[in-house]
């Protein structure tokens, strides 16, 4: 099948209707930048998941990132979006503002040259992400005991997709969602066993599927004819290889273990995270237990994040929240639904 007649399927596709969930910010991205929606059939729906990992995290774990940056010979180091992600109370950039210790980086890395010339220092990492980037923290943790260095420590908020893909599939029972994209950078290191055992157990299809408009375009179609089929597809063979990456995942499994994580919208999923070992423990900064979310009036950022609403149901979005002046972490990250429907001129 050519571009063209891939194209006139999907416009003119008029068979059962289909809700396909990708659960990758840089998805949610590139769909809304390639103009995809238009693209498709009035009977092909594209909805967006909990794939932000920013977007994801709960209040209490900014309010606990808050408490450490105001703790004497304390410097807490985060990535630039989840500066502006509010806690139950305050964002860490509003504790900066007020004599919190708080730092941007652009790589965890940076902080081991920090912690280093500053050993009166505790050097916090705000470790956020999903399985692509759990690997780097596995480094960080290895260069800071290969050096010596007792002044760092993560506060972890890993999350794993499986698990709350689960969640998901089970609480829409087949009757909402009928597909997944699934995420091209997560099973580049888990591989596509985990999502084939999803696709039996739900009987629906996935696909695997890259970043560019016409990957996406073909994985959407790959999911509309496999519907009602459990089945899953790799359609970005360049980088998903059927295995992943083996020796990322030992890298992960020897410093981080398995355990319950809180997600935004979704309370606690079991086996959904990962914390560091009880012998790599001394690093940690007091992950466990922060389960709590408080969630700003009128901000529908849980039920975007199931993929119960979009953006543009949300009465906030384009009008009171913006990139500019966001209410909620959707908003925020660059990898946020609201962020990119907002930023991609989607307002319908």
């Amino acid at each position: 099948m050519n571009r063209e007649q891939l194209l006139e399927f999907l416009k003119e596709y008029d068979g059962p209707e289909c809700t396909l969930m990708e659960v990758c910010g840089t998805h949610t991205a590139s769909i809304v930048n390639n103009g995809i929606p238009s693209l498709l059939s009035e009977r092909i729906h594209l909805i967006s998941g909990p794939g932000c990992p920013v977007c994801v995290t709960v209040t209490s774990y900014i309010d606990r990132l808050v408490e450490l940056s105001l703790e004497k010979d304390t410097t807490v180091f985060a990535f630039g979006d989840l500066l502006r992600v509010c806690g139950s109370d305050v964002s860490l950039a509003g504790a900066k503002a007020t004599g919190g210790s708080v730092r941007m980086v652009y790589s965890p890395m940076e902080i081991l040259d920090i912690a280093e010339q500053n050993p009166g220092t505790r050097c916090v990492f705000a470790a956020v992400g999903f399985e692509t980037t759990t690997p780097v923290y596995v480094l960080l943790i290895k260069e800071a005991l290969r050096r010596g260095l007792t002044n760092v420590q993560l506060l972890t908020s890993l999350k794993t997709m499986p698990e709350v893909i689960r969640w998901l599939c089970r609480k829409s029972k087949g009757k909402r969602i009928t597909g997944f994209l699934a995420p091209g950078h997560v099973c580049a290191v888990t591989g596509l066993s985990e999502y084939r055992e999803l696709a039996e157990e739900f009987q629906l299809p996935f696909v695997v599927s890259g970043f560019e408009g016409e990957e996406l375009l073909a994985s959407i179609y790959g999911l509309v004819c496999e519907q009602g089929h459990g089945i899953a597809r790799n359609f970005y063979p360049e980088v998903v290889r059927e295995d992943g990456n083996p020796k990322a995942r030992e890298a992960i499994d020897e410093i981080f273990c398995t355990a319950d994580a809180a997600w935004r919208g979704m309370g606690v999923i079991p086996g959904s995270g990962k914390l560091l070992r009880p012998e790599y423990r001394r690093f940690d900064a007091g992950s466990a237990g922060l389960t709590e979310d408080h969630v700003t009036n009128g901000c529908c950022c849980p039920q975007i994040l199931t993929g119960d609403l979009t953006p543009c149901d949300c009465p906030l979005f384009g009008k009171v929240c913006t990139p500019s002046s966001p209410h909620g972490s959707c908003m925020v990250s660059q990898e946020g639904s609201c962020y990119n429907y907002y930023v991609g001129g989607m307002r319908k």
